[in-house]
């Protein structure tokens, strides 16, 4: 680093939080003569004014804070609400990194004094995630001074020779470090929202989440560290209800003697058959005596701890003290904060050979308690002293977590900081000492040729034990025997047990799972962990240990039915290797980001497409919502209206289905469905012929009495304005449901086109009457000088030369039919094969005059009024002898407009009212 003299120079400090920041200026300004203190744009960051040379030049120091991140990753605004956009486009969707409302005084702090000083130098946390934040401050600080010379401070723990030994030693910022925070955040950002947008809108409006209160605030998130932790949980769960208890047998042996007891176990261990068990005993019973085979002697050593990581602290303090890890991460950094502790967030296990570890067992002599432990360990005729083991971690950026100040316990302290800072402080003095030592003896024995053995120890020496007082090394003392010795046992029995689950996972125990398994890291692990138990996915029971609950059961169920790996560690151990190679620069950002995301949208789509298993997996464990089919929708095809969202499959209030905007009100684009479907679903075809695409098939089914015989029940239907079935149907059926009365209403809907975009579309549909554009199908002149001329009349059938039966209107030869109705199963009428025509006459009326009908509008309903127990004004066909007939079934219902008479409609939809 150049330094240069003369002058003093302004030098901008910036430290990670504003405790951090009093702490570093404290520090270094004591041999200055003091410091000034005012207040910034934020009253919560202090600026801390004082003279300081670092090296030969000459500096006037300001050190001032930000509150950790300084910026946030987010989507732009278009995207952010949560029916802006399909999911699926979170992937590609641009993002940006910005100043939040709460934070943008502290970054006209920043600004303010940036533009005064030459140099500016970095106090963050030595880690990535400390890197990466630096990297925000340097965003904000050089927009305005572009000329700024930048440094990096790397510290352990605030106390003074570390403060100022870095700041005489300051070397520039990683980028590579801030790199890989920045490809986590955004891939975290992608894959976080999308399938938490996903489950939270299929999910919280299906199902009754009873434990969730005010469920429609509920979010159902996803994580790619989260689910996986979720899946460790849920895994050891089903282990252990799918454990079948196998009884088992052993065979004991116990001798008493002068010296004592000893109790041999049987080599065999256990055999799951029981003749085999008994006959073995047998033969031990019959030639009971036991002849001493082997003794063996040997010195044993019980070693004491690697130096103490982030995940040892929070293992150790949940498996002594019971603390959770959030809570455990929450009193090491307010220590830390305070001098007392070294930075509490390291993966390193191993000193360096550069530390002073004897001047860190000094400090703690004056000690109550453990004082004399750390005055016998310093004097070398003790022999006590050992230089730690390595556990072969280095994250090369802190050291082991140890003892930074001396303390006998403070007033403001809990009786959680009293323990944890006894834990790091025995940690330490335990690390660099000389491990227990013991004898143990081990004696075996032979009885009818079965082998058992008896096993015994005794403590030499406890060494690191006398002051690690979490760990004991017991032991029994067994009595002496030499080999060849033979003795009657005092009781050799056969006796039964059982096999056991395994417990539950504790906290300890999920943390070595997510370790091993490269879930998080020593900073996150604590909070991916609190987020599963805010979120409702598991409980925790008084002893830590986890049990899922049914939404976090249900959720790993759903995935693991639809053969995905999302709640197993291998997508996200492989994600966070690719962030390692990021910041020891082995590969580049873009490409890591591009690999991990494109494999995780992957994923996403499939998972949607398979969502029915994440549904069928919810529904064993919750009831279904009556407001979810209002709510739920499933994608059709891009809004070709506002071009921002997508349209949606949705059920409306009264039962039927639409498409509709995600964008609702602000897009009111829609498409009316027939009023007559009973159930509809997206599918995974696409339709060659519309756009803008993709436009997914819709699979329907269509309840038989209210569609026209030559229509079928199940249609694979396009909404995207090319399929003329759909057009047809609701034309003859309309968009309302079984249940809602009145043709105004209906009348309205059946004069807008299918799709309200429709209105701006060239490809506008032609009337299925007279083929020409301009006109919907009921307004057709054609079809309306039909209603003036329309009379109820009764005529016979008309038969060609050749028998055959011809339509009235267009003179086509009909088909025999078979009706399907309640009242008319079986009866056999004729009907147009034209499906411009609605021609019908009953087979068993051509001998009688019979009656034959016509219906004078498309848009007729085909429902029977006598089934829901009176008369719909909507329904309408062709009448004779004062029954009218429903064209598609066949049913009698009675009716006609009493404007005009005609059949085909009633008054309020006669073109002849008001004439």
């Amino acid at each position: 680093m150049s330094r240069r003299g003369g002058r003093a120079i302004r030098v901008l400090n910036v430290a990670e939080k504003p405790s951090v920041a009093k702490a570093v200026a404290e520090i270094l300004s004591r041999s200055g003569g003091g410091m000034q203190s005012r207040v910034g744009r934020s009253r919560y960051n202090r600026i801390f004014e004082f003279e300081y040379a670092i090296g030969a030049q000459a500096c006037h120091m300001l050190v001032t804070s930000v509150t950790g991140h300084l910026m946030e990753l987010e989507f732009d605004d278009r995207f952010r609400k949560w029916h802006s956009c399909d999911p699926v486009d979170l992937y590609h969707a641009p993002v940006r990194k910005v100043v939040p409302q709460d934070k943008l005084d502290i970054k006209m702090t920043l600004e303010e004094e940036a533009r005064k000083c030459q140099w500016l130098v970095l106090w963050l946390d030595c880690d990535r995630e400390g890197e990466n934040i630096a990297f925000e401050v340097i965003e904000v600080c050089k927009a305005v001074n572009d000329r700024l010379d930048i440094w990096r401070a790397h510290f352990s723990a605030l106390i003074d020779r570390e403060i100022h030994h870095s700041v005489q030693n300051l070397a520039r910022p990683n980028k590579l470090f801030s790199d890989a925070v920045d490809a986590r955040q955004e891939i975290d950002l992608r894959i976080g929202a999308s399938f938490t947008r996903f489950q939270t809108m299929l999910l919280r409006d299906s199902f009754v989440l009873d434990f969730a209160g005010d469920d429609r605030n509920l979010v159902i998130s996803y994580g790619p560290c989260q689910f996986p932790t979720l899946g460790f949980i849920v895994e050891r769960y089903w282990e252990i209800q799918s454990h079948e208890a196998e009884e088992f047998w052993t065979i004991n042996c116990s001798h008493i003697s002068d010296e004592g007891t000893a109790n041999f176990n049987w080599m065999r261990g256990r055999l799951f058959d029981y003749t085999s068990a008994v006959i073995i005993y047998e033969m031990c019973v019959e030639e009971p005596t036991a002849t001493v085979s082997n003794v063996k002697h040997q010195e044993k050593l019980k070693h004491p701890p690697y130096p103490l990581s982030t995940l040892e602290l929070q293992k150790r303090a949940s498996r002594y003290f019971r603390m959770s890890s959030e809570h455990t991460m929450k009193i090491a950094e307010e220590l830390y904060q305070a001098g007392f502790i070294s930075y509490p967030r390291t993966e390193t296990d191993g000193f360096s050979v550069n530390t002073d570890l004897h001047a860190i067992a000094r400090d703690q002599v004056g000690h109550p308690i453990w004082g004399s432990y750390a005055q016998k360990l310093l004097d070398p005729e003790a022999r006590l002293w050992r230089n730690p083991s390595n556990g072969g971690h280095d994250d090369k950026a802190h050291p082991p977590i140890h003892p930074t100040k001396f303390s006998t316990g403070e007033t403001s302290w809990s009786q959680d900081h009293n323990r944890l800072y006894e834990l790091v402080v025995r940690h330490f003095l335990a690390c660099v000492s000389q491990p227990a030592v013991g004898a143990e003896t081990t004696i075996e024995v032979d009885i009818a040729g079965e082998q058992f053995s008896a096993y015994g120890r005794v403590v030499l020496a406890k060494n690191y034990l006398d002051v690690y007082r979490f760990e004991s090394w017991g032991g029994n003392i067994v009595p002496t025997y030499t080999i060849g010795q033979q003795f009657i046992p005092t009781s050799l029995t056969l006796d039964s047990g059982v096999t056991r689950p395994p417990p539950l996972l504790s906290e300890a125990d999920l943390l070595s799972c997510m370790d091993k398994a490269g879930i998080g890291t020593d900073a996150t692990m604590h909070d991916h962990i609190k987020k599963l138990l805010d979120r409702c996915y598991v409980t925790k029971d008084s002893n830590t240990r986890f049990s899922p609950t049914s939404l976090g059961e249900a959720l790993v169920m759903g995935y693991d039915e639809m053969g995905y790996q999302l709640w197993k560690p291998y997508l996200r151990a492989m994600m966070e290797c690719d962030m390692k190679a990021v910041s020891i620069g082995t590969k580049r950002k873009s490409e890591v980001l591009q690999s991990c995301l494109h494999q995780m949208k992957t994923c996403f789509v499939d998972t949607r497409l398979n969502k029915v298993k994440l549904l069928e997996a919810m529904e064993l464990f919750f009831e279904r919502s009556a407001r979810g089919a209002a709510n739920a929708g499933e994608v059709v095809r891009p809004c070709n209206l506002c071009n921002e969202s997508n349209l949606v499959l949705k059920r409306k209030p009264n039962g039927g289905f639409m498409v509709g905007c995600l964008r609702y009100p602000h897009c009111r684009n829609a498409v009316w469905l027939p009023g007559s479907i009973t159930e509809a679903t997206v599918t995974n075809h696409v339709c060659p012929n519309c756009a803008p695409g993709p436009v997914y098939k819709v699979q329907f089914k269509f309840r038989r009495l209210e569609i026209p015989p030559n229509y079928d029940v199940d249609h694979l239907g396009c909404v995207g304005g090319c399929d003329a079935i759909l057009r047809e149907l609701i034309e003859i059926c309309g968009t309302g449901s079984r249940s809602r009365t009145g043709t105004t209403a209906r009348s309205q809907q059946g004069t807008e086109p299918m799709s309200s975009a429709n209105r701006s579309n060239s490809r506008q549909a032609s009337c299925l009457h007279c083929g020409q554009t301009g006109h919907s199908p009921n307004h057709c002149p054609s079809q309306v000088s039909n209603h003036h001329t329309a009379q109820p009349t009764q005529s016979r059938g008309s038969r060609a030369s050749s028998g055959q039966v011809l339509c009235d209107s267009c003179g086509a030869t009909c088909t025999l039919r078979t009706a399907n109705t309640e009242s008319n199963r079986g009866r056999k009428f004729y009907s147009c094969q034209s499906q411009e025509c609605h021609f019908f006459i009953w087979a068993d009326s051509m001998e009688n005059g019979g009656t034959r009908g016509r219906s004078g509008s498309r848009r007729s309903s085909n429902r029977s009024s006598s089934r829901r127990g009176g008369r719909a004004q909507s329904e309408r066909g062709a009448r004779t002898n004062g029954l009218t007939f429903v064209s598609a079934t066949g049913e009698p219902v009675s009716g006609s407009c009493f404007v005009c008479g005609d059949p085909t409609h009633f008054a309020n939809a006669c073109p002849n009212r008001g004439r």
